[in-house]
């Protein structure tokens, strides 16, 4: 016989049992419902017991209120769910190999920008790779999409023609001709046709060839390109534009002695000399080095001898005669910018540098060490060039620090300053002064793309040379030896100012 069980026994035995909430809640409503239906004798209830059920009926009431039981269903038929699924881990796959790339710009690897890019530019013809060390043909050189043969032999022409100097050539005996005298500033003009491309990027370096024969001039660029400008065939012979490319980083000088048209010295950042000797049609290499080279200069009187100088403060002679460098000066204790010589005493010898000073010397008297030093010129910071006028009465000093110094006297014991703002670009491309046709100007770029005009006797700007055909700042400028009233000045172009 089935026991009869009270309520209270009944809440008692579930209260015991170890199961969840939910499933005690569930049987103990389930079995109340039961219960409650089933004939039972009546049972006396004490206070305590009526109490607990009517908390048990309250509770059941609330749960049913907020669906409880629904939710636990849902959540209990979720949780078989996820674990009757198979975990799938995916097939780890191989790491790519990471290759590591140095960013560099064209700028930095010697190589020309994208013509795409480079505001129009004609794009140059791809050279050919070239040996590092040894001579180059002047053929595998070209970059150029003519023939150069019309350049060779104008230069050659002109050289058999030549009678720029006098004396003995052989001898070096002979002072090279330059013509000396004044013009009228207001005459010099900036004509379109006088506007070309001649290499790609900016010009470190430019220089007119010394003859009156012909406007030929020769720029050197900062990709390692030597170019050459010959004004008067652009029409007879295209743009009148050759380029070559026997250098791998920037061109530092480029050097034509009058007395030998026919060879053309350059000098680069990638510690190399080279002769253009037009003759052979070769780029020779007379010197290489490790340390850059910064600046070259012959002696006007000798076409058998080149100086040079690098970063660190020495200046070289290399000799042809003996084919080789001689014994080497220490002269300032940072990089020599320039090296120059005077026309009326040319043993007389000018160094910039970088060290804030510009120095005379004097050639005659050397011991082992260096030669004699005559005067000392100090700027603020860096000095970038020391040129001496035309009758080498005065050397023109260009610094860093927005100042161009003037020395003149007998003993060059006279020096003062003139104030010239915004001249600086800094490193190879900083502005120089140079001289025009006589000791009475100076020539000078700005930042603002112009050419102003010094006066010597005034010691300050006088004129200012505008044209909308300068695109860039005009940092390098040469005027002719022998034409008066012919400036060249250079960009990432070239510009010529004459008077006719």
């Amino acid at each position: 016989m089935t026991p009869r069980l009270s309520p209270y026994s009944v809440s008692r035995h579930l209260s015991f049992q170890p199961t969840s909430l939910s499933l005690s809640l569930s049987l103990s409503l389930s079995l109340f419902a039961t219960l409650s239906l089933a004939p039972m004798a009546p049972e006396k209830l004490t206070e305590y017991e009526r109490r607990r059920l009517e908390n048990i009926k309250r509770n059941d009431q609330m749960l049913a209120s907020l669906n409880i039981h629904s939710k636990i269903n849902d959540l209990t038929e979720s949780t078989k769910r996820q674990r009757a699924q198979t975990k799938v881990i995916p097939e780890k796959k191989p790491k790519p190999e990471i290759s590591i790339v140095i960013r560099r710009s064209l700028r930095r690897r010697g190589m020309p920008p994208d013509a795409s890019i480079a505001g129009g530019l004609k794009k140059a013809k791809t050279p050919k790779l070239i040996p590092t060390l040894g001579p180059i043909t002047m053929k595998d050189a070209y970059c150029g999409d003519a023939t150069d043969q019309n350049l060779i032999e104008t230069i050659m022409g002109v050289s058999k023609n030549s009678q720029l100097y006098s004396g003995d050539e052989n001898e070096n005996s002979g002072h090279p001709i330059r013509v000396s005298g004044c013009i009228d500033l207001g005459s010099l003009r900036l004509e379109p046709e006088n506007v070309a491309r001649v290499v790609q990027g900016r010009i470190p370096m430019v220089r007119f060839f010394p003859s009156t024969d012909m406007k030929l001039v020769a720029v050197g660029s900062e990709f390692g390109h030597v170019g050459f400008w010959n004004v008067d065939a652009r029409n007879e012979d295209g743009d009148g534009i050759y380029l070559y490319q026997p250098h791998l980083g920037p061109v530092t000088g480029i050097v034509i002695h009058p007395c030998s048209l026919t060879k053309v010295y350059s000098s680069c950042y990638d510690g190399f000399l080279r002769l253009m000797d037009v003759e052979k049609e070769m780029f020779l290499l007379l010197y290489s080095s490790n340390d850059v080279i910064v600046s070259i200069s012959q002696r006007p009187n000798d076409v058998k001898s080149l100086y040079f100088a690098g970063a660190q403060g020495i200046v070289n002679m290399w000799d042809e005669r003996a084919g080789k460098t001689l014994t080497p000066w220490a002269l300032h204790e940072e990089r020599i910018n320039t090296i120059d010589f005077s026309t009326y005493n040319t043993n007389i010898m000018a160094t910039s540098s970088s060290d804030g000073t510009a120095c005379i010397w004097d050639l005659r008297f050397v011991d082992a060490v260096k030669p004699k030093l005559l005067k000392t010129v100090s700027h603020n910071r860096a000095v970038q060039s020391a040129y001496f006028s035309p009758s080498g009465s005065y050397l023109a000093t260009t610094g860093s620090d927005d100042k161009v110094g003037l020395v003149t006297g007998a003993n060059f014991e006279d020096t003062s300053m003139i104030h010239y703002q915004n001249s600086t670009l800094g490193g190879i491309f900083s502005i120089r002064a140079i001289w025009g046709w006589d000791d009475s100007y100076l020539f000078v770029g700005s930042v603002k793309r112009e050419v102003h005009v010094i006066s010597t006797a005034r010691r300050t700007s006088i004129r200012t040379l505008r044209s909308p055909h300068i695109s860039a700042i005009p940092s390098r400028l040469d005027a002719h030896p022998c034409e008066i009233g012919m400036l060249v000045g250079a960009t990432s172009g070239g510009y010529m100012w004459s008077t006719c």
